[in-house]
């Protein structure tokens, strides 16, 4: 059953070279639910992104998890939290095995014995990658090695899972899949926050979604509400966007 924790951005700001491009942001992801973080180039998400996830510190504001402020804790204090990032880029060790892509991730973490083999093989079956388990991660197709990136940052049971354009560079079945894990993980209990270029995929696969603009939320809402919004679908979604 979804867990009552919270992830939470409050006034979070950052600027380079003199211009602001977060700009007092805040956002909610609660467990169990899957939201997106949408808006044109340039216009914070992935800046938000980062300082959620450890790889910026924010100006001002604060990151808030389950209750205790973890602003300045760095990614690997956040991750042994519960706070698990799978980004863009192709991260798998292409000359390992799939099973010690992630048997490796859940050693750095401390779980060892029994309870590694255990939960590798639950995690194996559950993304449906056991008949991989001995191939080579640099073998498998793009849209397994993406299933090999999901397993891994699941290996370590987080709480809330950080997005980074999940449905980027992957063929239409693929992307299904994808679709569908994320609709899995969020029954399972998991909070999710999906930030993609893939306007329409993210929305179809979210409860709620913020759409940022100029560093600030332009709006927020459910995918319907934010499609009727007239200031959302001129500034970014268009006037023809529909669902």
């Amino acid at each position: 059953m979804p867990g009552d924790a919270v992830l939470e951005a409050r006034g979070l700001r950052k600027s380079y070279r003199g211009r602001t491009v977060v700009d007092g942001l805040g956002l909610k992801v609660k467990q169990g639910e899957v939201v997106g973080l949408l808006g044109p180039n340039g216009a914070g998400k992935t800046t938000t992104f980062h300082m959620l996830m450890g790889l910026i510190r924010p100006e001002a504001g604060r990151v808030i998890l389950d209750g205790v402020e973890i602003t300045r804790w760095p990614m690997h204090r956040r991750a042994r939290a519960g706070l698990g990032f799978l980004a863009q880029q192709p991260s798998v060790f292409r000359r390992l095995s799939v099973r010690d892509n992630l048997r490796l991730v859940m050693e750095e973490n401390g779980i060892r014995g029994n309870e590694l083999e255990r939960v590798l093989e639950e995690t194996l079956e559950k993304f449906e990658l056991a008949h991989l388990a001995d191939a080579t991660a640099g073998s498998c197709s793009g849209g397994e090695r993406r299933r090999v990136e999901i397993a891994r940052a699941m290996v370590v049971r987080p709480r809330f899972l950080l997005l980074d354009e999940p449905f980027s560079g992957i063929d239409p079945l693929t992307l299904s899949d994808i679709r569908r894990q994320v609709v899995e993980l969020a029954r399972s209990g998991l909070g999710l926050l999906i930030t993609d270029h893939n306007v329409r995929e993210t929305l179809s696969s979210c409860d709620r979604a913020y759409i940022v603009s100029d560093g600030r939320v332009l709006a927020e809402g459910t995918p319907q509400h934010l499609v009727q919004n007239e200031a959302a679908r001129r500034l970014y979604l268009g006037e023809e966007f529909s669902l």
